[in-house]
């Protein structure tokens, strides 16, 4: 929002002595952002006291403006806003400080006050837990550039569909809270879309109740996609399983990743595994595996395989989940190995 064409094309003398006084690294915003120091106007020692005034020390504004070098380009007034603006949503100035650290580009962008504002309050209403709303305000701060009318409509379209698929009235609060606190980004879709997708669901036979299963499967990515890319990776599954369009329905309940990535992706994971020796009866057998991608899986192999473990000729159930759950199922796999087996007839040797 700032112009890089200043009349003189030098660098500001007053912006680069405030800079050291501040011990902030010159060389890092000559290489991340020049721009910002070419500038007749900026706010360094405001800004940086106004950081101090929440808490922070010397290093940390140093490490703010050296990360969003930008920062010192907003007026005082701005930040005094937004201070006032995140603080609706943190417990203390401490907190805030730690935020605007770790995301200093979230904070330092104030062109969308009114919006950000209105849609705090819209978010606190509808019953999302303060920590949730600083979590959007950090990583999908882009919700809060939209008019709030705009996330309600999403948010309308959402819960009428939930009704009218057959979710109660007493779950649906619930519902829509989990669904965006899982995926935020859902706001930035039309309401256009999000019904289009739900139609294309029920054109493929795919009952009510199985929509709702799959939305709370998907966690709201369903909503990021089209009608044309999910009927081209079912008819790719189609084919690679050999199945009939009930038992591919069973299969996309089973892993909505079958619906939710592009055919040259499952292309892709699906060469993987067979590389390795898996079968498409395996895969079939277990399609969740096709959520994990190649390098992952070849790792999992690979540990699997120094225990003795032969996944050709096992179930693929251990290469799935989390990378947690794998965890878990590589070390019982581990102990059982190790752990030596004990006849309880056999008679002790006690050593004096």
């Amino acid at each position: 929002s700032y112009t890089t064409d200043t009349k003189s094309g030098e660098e500001n003398k007053k912006t680069l002595e405030n800079l050291y006084s501040l011990s902030v690294d010159i060389t890092k915003i000559r290489r991340l952002k020049e721009w910002v120091l070419l500038q007749d106007v900026a706010y360094v020692k405001e800004i940086a006291g106004i950081l101090q005034e929440m808490g922070a020390d010397e290093t940390t504004v140093a490490n703010i403006i050296e990360r969003c070098p930008e920062a010192i380009l907003r007026t005082p007034a701005e930040i005094n806003s937004q201070r006032a603006l995140w603080q609706l949503v943190c417990q203390n100035e401490k907190q805030l400080i730690k935020l605007i650290e770790q995301f200093p580009e979230s904070f330092f962008t104030t062109d969308y006050q009114q919006n950000q504002k209105a849609n705090i309050l819209f978010f606190q209403e509808l019953g999302l837990k303060n920590n949730i709303i600083t979590r959007f305000l950090t990583s999908a701060p882009n919700i809060f550039y939209n008019p709030v009318e705009k996330n309600k409509n999403v948010i309308e379209t959402l819960q009428r569909n939930y009704l009218n698929l057959g979710g109660s009235e007493a779950n649906m609060k619930i519902w829509i809270l989990k669904l965006l606190s899982q995926n935020p980004f859902i706001l930035l879709n039309t309401s256009t879309a999000i019904q289009e997708n739900l139609e294309f669901l029920q054109k493929n036979n795919f009952t009510d109740q199985e929509v709702l299963q799959l939305l709370s499967k998907l966690k709201g990515f369903i909503f990021q996609l089209n009608s044309t890319t999910m009927q081209k990776s079912m008819l790719f599954s189609k084919n690679i399983f050999k199945c009939s369009d009930q038992e591919l329905k069973q299969l996309v309940l089973k892993c909505p990743a079958l619906l939710y990535y592009s055919v040259p992706v499952l292309e892709e994971r699906l060469e993987g595994l067979l590389k390795e020796g898996i079968s498409i009866a395996q895969i079939r057998e277990t399609p969740m595996v096709l959520e994990l991608t190649t390098q992952i899986v070849q790792y999992r192999i690979k540990k699997l395989s120094a225990l003795g473990y032969d996944i050709k000729s096992g179930n693929l159930e251990s290469l799935n989940g989390t990378k947690k759950d794998f965890e878990v199922t590589y070390g019982k796999i581990q102990s059982k190995k190790e752990r030596p087996i004990f006849n309880p007839v056999a008679p002790l040797h006690i050593e004096d």
